[in-house]
């Protein structure tokens, strides 16, 4: 965990009071358990050119989601209403749970899409509960009243830049990885 940011720490520290041991452990190894579970989904994938397209499609929009929410946030340092933080409070989330769903359908695994089911729903919930004891502690009523959709709506504009501070380039390469893994699946066996 050397490689957190500080306010990575205090967030472990709010999850663990927030919601008790399994949500700071979820919160705290999400990354981790994905990790596992693309691996596990991998082996059960049974993807075709169709399946394989259609869930590039529906994937690569998340990551736009993704890219765009990166584009707009100073993590730890604000509550930022802009872009689509001005619609939904965890809007990397939703674009997560869009790559997801891409992901799934390009595995055309039934196992593999309840395996998922169970990992998103698990970790993005840890993550939301300890995400937002967090914001809680750290800016107080700034994000309460954020939450309420009360104050005005920031005007930023997207940034490149910003995306690449918050590491978004990530998720494109993993997502190129485990496409590049599907095709290869379905081009025979590995």
């Amino acid at each position: 965990m050397k490689s957190c940011r500080p306010w990575s720490f205090e967030l472990l520290r709010v999850a663990e009071s927030a919601g008790g041991r399994v949500i700071a452990f979820l919160a705290r190894r999400r990354v981790p358990l994905g990790f596992v579970t693309a691996l596990a989904t991998a082996i059960l994938a049974r993807p075709t050119w169709r399946s394989w397209s259609a869930g590039l499609l529906v994937a690569a929009i998340g990551e736009l989601v993704r890219i765009w929410a990166a584009g707009h946030l100073e993590k730890g340092r604000e509550v930022t209403r802009s872009g689509p933080y001005r619609w939904t409070a965890h809007p990397l989330y939703v674009g997560s749970s869009i790559m997801a769903l891409g992901v799934v359908v390009a595995a055309h695994s039934v196992v593999a899409a309840i395996l998922a089911a169970v990992y998103m729903t698990a970790t993005l919930a840890a993550a939301v509960r300890t995400e937002e004891a967090f914001l809680r502690v750290r800016f107080g009523g700034a994000y309460d009243a954020y939450r309420r959709s009360e104050g005005a709506d920031v005007n930023r504009r997207f940034s490149v830049a910003r995306a690449l501070r918050n590491k978004e380039y990530r998720a494109v390469v993993g997502l190129l990885i485990g496409f590049g893994f599907l095709a290869l699946r379905v081009a025979g066996p590995i």
